[in-house]
């Protein structure tokens, strides 16, 4: 075996040769500081449709990204033939900060959290009123990981032609959600989807719903076929009453009216990733008296302060009620 000695001289030293034949590993990353800026629309087996300006480009993540994934609604910086041109492909080299994040798991008992949209303002829960029956229980899992994420709800009630809505508004009539209801002639004419633009101009919405409440048919009528086109993927949302979302979609509304995202239709909403502490945010008049409540309350217990500033006269006692109702939620299924 060779061996050196104090004085080697630099051609004696052998350099182990990189067998893949690429560049050595180095933690410095480029900034990209010219990167454009764009929106996710949709994301389809690792690749990923953005909105750069007004044209649609097919995009793949940097691999010095790692593991963080970019979904629907995030703001990207993309490199590379921004062109849109058919089969050119950009880079998307950064995931901008997140205003607000809809994630749900698939279970409660299942520790892995799926960001469903980025930055969206608002969350419609589609429910119908009959064929098929409501279920509360998955409205208020939707409303609890709306709360958590950021985003402002919105009950979208359809088919007030089968059943009136009066007992589901009793339900939430405390947490003054703003609210539509529809039927299946408004929607068949269109003033359905009229009545629910006006809560959504200027917003980007995430609509959610479980099969066969009219979510995809709903989503059609507010995006015509002709933008839908714009997006290149005209057949992730096809409707005709019944399911045909496989993955989420982002659509733009008529003029500069905002964005509805359509969802993959839901049969359940886990809620294992959520802090029970950031639910409570959305309550602020009853925020304000959990400075007393013990360490970690789950503000349904013996000690918790809510109960005397209730008491008290600060907040009416149906919030706290059904602050206390949502949060139960994580703890009961949604069939319960």
């Amino acid at each position: 075996m060779r061996r050196y000695g104090k004085h080697t001289d630099e051609d004696d030293i052998r350099a182990r040769p990189n067998r893949k034949g690429n560049r050595p590993r180095t933690s410095i990353r480029p900034k990209h500081e010219d990167a454009a800026e764009g929106m996710v629309l949709t994301v389809d087996r690792g690749r990923l449709t953005c909105l750069v300006e007004d044209r649609t480009i097919l995009a793949m993540k940097a691999r010095e990204l790692g593991r963080k994934a970019a979904v629907v609604g995030d703001r990207v910086a993309l490199v590379g033939d921004l062109s849109g041109k058919k089969d050119t492909l950009a880079r998307i080299v950064r995931i901008e900060e997140r205003a607000s994040v809809l994630r749900r798991t698939a279970d409660d008992d299942d520790p892995f959290e799926r960001v469903v949209v980025a930055n969206a303002d608002q969350l419609a829960i589609v429910t119908a009123l009959a064929d098929p029956e409501p279920r509360p229980r998955l409205i208020d899992r939707c409303l609890v990981a709306a709360y958590d994420g950021g985003l402002t709800p919105l009950l979208v009630m359809t088919k007030s032609d089968l059943a009136p809505p009066d007992k589901l508004l009793e339900l939430y009539g405390d947490l003054d959600i703003p609210y539509v209801v529809t039927s299946r002639d408004e929607l068949a004419a269109g003033e359905a989807a009229r009545r629910v633009q006006d809560h959504l101009d200027g917003k980007i919405t995430a609509f959610v719903g479980h099969s066969g409440v009219g979510k995809t048919t709903l989503v059609n009528a507010l995006v015509p076929e002709d933008r839908r086109r714009s997006t290149g993927h005209v057949n992730a949302v096809t409707g005709r009453g019944r399911h045909t979302t496989t993955s989420a979609l982002a659509l733009p509304l008529a003029g500069d009216g905002g964005w509805v995202v359509d969802t993959p239709g839901v049969r359940s909403f886990g809620l294992a990733h959520i802090d029970p502490s950031r639910v409570i945010h959305a309550f602020p008049e009853l925020e304000l008296g959990t400075v007393n409540c013990p360490r970690a309350c789950s503000h349904d217990e013996p000690d918790c302060a809510l109960d005397e500033w209730v008491a008290e006269g600060h907040a009416d006692p149906a919030r706290l009620y059904s602050l206390r109702r949502l949060l139960a939620t994580r703890e009961r299924k949604e069939g319960d």
